[in-house]
C-alpha cells in the first residue's frame, strides 16, 4: 500500500516534506507555528481533515523535544505555572474535536484566521494586548478554553497561547519552553480526540509518521537560530509569523466558501 497516495503525485508529497521542514525551522525559532504552517500549507492541495491528521504526530514529537530542551525540572515548573490554562484547554479541546467531521472547510479555516489576524495586526500596529505576569484565574481559564476550542477544531491552539505569553512579556527561552509543554500536552489530547473522531486512523497515521523526519530536522535547525537572536527580534518574528499564517488561512477560507 502506498502511504503517500492520499497526497496524490510524488511532487505533492515532496512538497509536503518541504512544508514540514519549514514548519520545524520556524517552530524552533519562535516556539510555535508548526500546526499553522502544516495546516495552511497542506490544505492547499488536500482536504483540511487530512491536513489535520498529517500534523498530529510531528507536532507531538517536536513539542516533546521543545518542552524538555532545558530539562525535566524546567518543564515541570512551566506545567505547574499554567496548570489551569492546560486543564481548561484540554477539556474544551476534547469536545470541539468532535465537530471536525461535520464543519465545512471554510468555517474551519476562518475560525482560526480571524482572531489570529486581529491579535497580530493590532500588536504590529503598536497597540498590543498587555497582561500582567500573573493575569488571574478567570483570564487564564478563559484563554485556555478559547485555545482548546480552536485547537480541537484545527490542531492549531498556538495563536491564543502565544497571544497570552507575548502579552505577559515572557522571556524568550521561557516562552518557548512553556509553549512546548502546553502544546505537547495539547498534542496528546488532540491525538486522543481525533482517534475518537476518526480523523486519525489506519490510513492517515502512516502519512503523519512519514512527516516526522523533516519536522525534527527543521526544529533542530530552528533551535540554532533561536539561540542567536535577541528578545525584541524574537517578539517581532513571532508577530509577523502569526500575521502571515493568518492571511494565508483567511485566503483559503474565502476560497472555500
Amino acid at each position: 500500500m502506498d502511504i503517500f497516495a492520499p497526497l496524490g503525485p510524488p511532487e505533492l508529497w515532496i512538497f509536503a516534506y518541504v512544508i514540514a521542514l519549514a514548519a520545524g525551522i520556524i517552530k524552533g525559532v519562535v516556539g510555535f507555528a508548526m500546526p499553522l504552517i502544516l495546516l495552511s500549507g497542506l490544505s492547499s492541495f488536500v482536504a483540511p481533515d487530512l491536513a489535520l491528521a498529517c500534523l498530529i504526530v510531528p507536532t507531538l514529537l517536536t513539542n516533546a523535544w521543545q518542552a524538555l530542551r532545558q530539562g525535566p525540572r524546567a518543564a515541570l515548573h512551566s506545567l505547574k505555572r499554567f496548570k489551569l490554562f492546560l486543564v481548561c484547554g484540554g477539556a474544551v479541546l476534547l469536545l470541539s474535536a468532535q465537530l471536525v467531521p461535520v464543519l465545512p472547510a471554510s468555517v474551519l479555516l476562518l475560525i482560526i484566521a480571524v482572531p489570529l489576524l486581529a491579535y497580530a495586526g493590532t500588536s504590529l500596529a503598536g497597540r498590543p494586548l498587555r497582561l500582567p505576569p500573573r493575569p488571574g484565574r478567570r483570564v487564564e481559564a478563559g484563554m485556555g478554553a478559547a485555545a482548546g476550542f480552536i485547537g480541537g477544531l484545527s490542531g492549531v491552539w498556538g495563536p491564543i497561547t502565544v497571544a497570552m505569553l507575548t502579552a505577559m512579556e515572557t522571556e524568550k527561552r521561557e516562552q518557548v519552553r512553556i509553549q512546548g509543554v502546553m502544546y505537547g500536552l495539547g498534542a496528546l489530547a488532540l491525538a486522543a480526540a481525533h482517534v475518537t473522531s476518526g480523523v486519525l486512523n489506519a490510513q492517515t497515521l502512516p502519512l503523519s509518521l512519514a512527516l516526522v523526519p523533516p519536522a525534527l530536522l527543521g526544529i533542530w535547525t530552528g533551535f540554532q537560530i533561536q539561540d542567536r537572536i535577541d528578545q525584541a527580534l524574537f517578539k517581532r518574528l513571532t508577530l509577523w509569523i502569526l500575521l502571515l499564517a493568518g492571511l494565508n488561512l483567511l485566503r483559503r477560507g474565502i476560497i472555500a466558501l
